[in-house]
Formats: structure tokens, sequence, C-alpha cells
């Protein structure tokens, strides 16, 4: 893993927009005249809807992120664009949310440890007390947020009060096994990623992957998705699947499902923290 470059020397920019000539143009000269140096480009530009995706990473030790901001605003209201503009060295504030399965927890602390992941976790949020302790030795402070019925308009309003007193950029569904409301995924829209199973056919309800145990599957895999109201329909950022066979009882097959996506929840999370998802619709389009 190549080292970080020190904060406020390295940017990225990413933009949508109709698509018209001179995008690319304008925004390299912008990156130019403010004494930069492009390192990577991507765009798409998508003939169907006529719309212009880019992220573009730079270097320009002598300036600031928020002058950048505030004189690219010129070239953005020129393009109509929608755009966002980082220091690729702030890490994203993730807010982790788990009931009773760690897989992902777990897994998503290890790598932040190591440095694989640019993200801070300021709290975990659960509706049991199971991982408490996992969160004590990771120094994370831990809050325990029962669900019911009758409670959950508190549960989700104490939430938003611990996603805006943490300053929170993002929150992760963790296998976190409560479905939100509809105002609460309003309020999270583009802010908040899930992660749950997805086969073909697709299982739903209690032991999933003792469903497609008992059905002979040959695949199961792993969807990680911005939240929405529809439940389990967002914008998908990343899929995989592994093949398994008769050989795997239930419970071989549920470890090698919790793999897979402890895997698809990672990877999301690397990419939006890296600003390399755009936001479209009903869709992403994934830089990677």
């Amino acid at each position: 893993m190549a080292p970080r470059p020190p904060a406020g020397q390295e940017y990225v920019l990413t933009l949508t927009c109709p698509e018209a000539p001179g995008i690319v143009y304008a925004v390299s000269r912008f990156v130019m005249e403010h004494g930069g140096n492009i390192n990577a480009s991507h765009q798409f530009d998508d003939r169907l809807t006529d719309t212009f995706f880019m992220r573009v990473q730079f270097r320009a030790p002598d300036v600031t992120v928020a002058s950048l901001r505030q004189d690219f605003a010129a070239v953005a209201n020129e393009l109509t664009m929608s755009w966002q503009l980082h220091d690729v060295t702030t890490p994203t504030r993730a807010l982790l949310m788990v009931s009773k399965f760690g897989h992902c927890l777990n897994d998503l602390l290890f790598r932040t440890s190591t440095g694989a992941l640019n993200i801070e976790i300021p709290a975990i949020v659960s509706n049991h007390r199971d991982f408490e302790a996992v969160a004590e030795a990771n120094g994370i402070p831990f809050f325990h947020v029962p669900v019911t019925p009758e409670t959950k308009p508190d549960a989700e309003a104490r939430l938003l009060e611990l996603v805006d007193s943490l300053d929170v950029d993002l929150v992760v569904l963790a296998r976190y096994m409560q479905v939100l409301s509809n105002e609460l995924c309003t309020k999270l829209e583009g802010r908040a990623i899930n992660i749950h199973h997805s086969f073909l056919p697709s299982f739903k309800g209690a032991k999933p992957y003792h469903q497609a145990h008992a059905r002979g599957v040959k695949l199961i895999g792993a969807t990680a998705h911005y939240v929405t109201p529809d439940l389990d329909e967002g914008p998908i950022i990343e899929q995989d699947v592994a093949r398994v066979d008769h050989s795997l009882d239930p419970e071989e097959m549920t470890a090698a499902g919790r793999d897979v996506e402890a895997q698809v929840l990672a990877r999301a999370i690397r990419w939006h923290s890296e600003h390399r998802v755009l936001l479209h619709h009903n869709r992403t389009v994934v830089f990677r």
C-alpha cells in the first residue's frame, strides 16, 4: 500500500454534469492554473442520459482545499456541475452499526487498524450489547440503543443525534438487523451503506444460508448498496459471489457467505471513502 501524501498537498475532485464540449479542458486548466499536476483521471460519458462523470486526483502543494473549492465554484456553475472536492488525506468518519453478527464489524476494525481503510470510527452503535467489549478493546465508544416497535422513533432520533454530534460522514450497517424508517433513510441519503446476502434465487427471512443449502444452490453472494426507503433496493456499489457445492453443510456455507459479505462491504467503504463512487439516481458510477 502506497504511503499517503502529507495533508494539504493532494486532492480529489468528483463531478457529474450534462455532457458538453470542454469539460475535461476546463478541469485540466483549473488544476494547472492552481499549480497542480494531475496524477489520476477517470471519466465516463453515459450516452443513454447524456451525463458526464469524472474523478480527478491531483497534487497542488501551495493551495488549500477551501481556496480550491471557492475558485472551482465558478467553473462548476458555468457547466452545471454537481461536484465535491476533498483532501485525500482526510479520513471519512464512519459510524458502525451492528446487531449480533460480528464478522463485518471485526473485519472493518482490522482493516482500519492496519491503514487499509482511510476511515475514522468515532462510535459503534448496536441494539444489543454483544460487541460492547470489542468496542472497548479497540478504544471506540459504544452506544447501546435498543429498538422495539414502541421505541423505534426514539432510537432513530438518538442515532441522528450521534451522527450530528460526532460529525459522522458515513453510517455503515455492518449486519445491523433493524429496518430503518423511510424518514431516516431519506435523511441519510448517500451517507449510509448496507450489506446483505444475495442469492440466485434470493432467500429472505431467517437463516438464508440454510435455505440456500436446502435448495442446493451453487453460488452464494453479497451486495453492498446505499440505503434508501426501498428496502434492499438502493444504488448498488459492489457485489461478489462464491461458488459452493454439495460438500458444504449449512454452517460451512454460512461461513463462506460471511467471508463474501465482509469483503464486499470493505470494498464499498474503501471506494466511498476514496471518493470513487458517484451517485446518479438509482445507479452508481464506480471509478475503481
